[in-house]
């Protein structure tokens, strides 16, 4: 894939990679007309000598918390993610009286602190999640037990993108118990599409995402959470909604990615190097 990106790359004004750091090497001579978006964790060890080799391609972050493990680079922007607006409808009254969980089943995520607050709150949950093998232990030993135990958590398994409108929808809010540093945690803002608040742990980029007080609470331990649970009432499903459509619908994020893709500077002034025998893509032009 990398090849054909680079055989094909003075088609282009802008190459948008979405691959980490896969490409550097290859695309580094025409760094100022590339822009990368990392996805990721980036507080691994390993990775701080590795962006320090290539301090000069120009990188997106989806929240500010996910640049602060990193070497000094060349950061050209922080876009959060965005969804099409008429993709999750909102749901002005749920109807179904639970809390919801929805991601993996592992211990970054922290369902356990989810099933504590339905047991202390009393409220039903729903948890929908997947188990992925390397968290099967965990679920065998902590999980699934602490599920049996609770009668008012009720495991629904993986659920699809067409189940996620009624699951998130009907439910009173969204509990994102992380306990890792989150770079930006899309089910938040899918759950505000559905006008669903959402009580979220104080870490990664929640604080960015969520308006306390306004799109759900942020909270620093179990105590709080159950205390915003019975503060759910004083949020407005309608002001969620907005709050998604004002920040995170997917036309900011375009706008967000144009500005940057103009800022960059770079042209198409001259072919990259290619292999001997390489057909050439298209005749050159330079686009200002």
């Amino acid at each position: 894939m990398m090849e054909e990106v680079r055989r094909r790359a003075d088609e282009f004004d802008v190459l948008h990679f979405h691959v980490d750091y896969v490409h550097f090497p290859l695309f580094r001579d025409i760094a100022r007309r590339t822009v990368t978006t990392l996805h990721g964790r980036l507080d691994l060890p390993d990775l701080k000598p590795l962006y320090r080799m290539f301090p000069d391609m120009p990188l997106v972050s989806i929240s500010n918390d996910q640049r602060r493990p990193m070497p000094p680079v060349e950061w050209v922007g922080t876009v959060p993610h965005g969804l099409p607006t008429d993709l999750l409808p909102f749901n002005a009254k749920p109807s179904g009286g639970y809390l919801a969980f929805l991601g993996r089943i592992s211990p970054v995520k922290r369902p356990d602190r989810a099933i504590e607050i339905a047991k202390r709150t009393g409220l039903p949950l729903k948890i929908a999640a997947k188990v992925d093998n390397a968290d099967q232990t965990y679920w065998n030993a902590v999980i699934e037990p602490l599920i049996r135990a609770t009668p008012n958590v009720e495991f629904v398994g993986e659920i699809n993108e067409a189940q996620k409108a009624g699951f998130l929808g009907n439910a009173l809010a969204l509990l994102f118990p992380i306990d890792w540093p989150e770079p930006f945690g899309l089910v938040m803002i899918e759950a505000m599409a559905c006008g669903t608040p959402v009580i979220a742990f104080r870490r990664g980029s929640v604080p960015e995402v969520i308006d306390h007080e306004v799109s759900g609470y942020v909270v620093d331990d179990l105590d709080e959470a159950v205390a915003a649970v019975d503060w759910l009432s004083q949020l407005d499903r309608a002001v969620v909604r907005r709050q998604f459509e004002r920040r995170f619908s997917v036309e900011r994020m375009t706008k967000d990615y144009v500005r940057i893709y103009q800022s960059l500077g770079g042209h198409r002034m001259a072919p990259l190097p290619q292999p001997a025998g390489t057909p050439r893509a298209t005749a050159m032009q330079r686009v200002a």
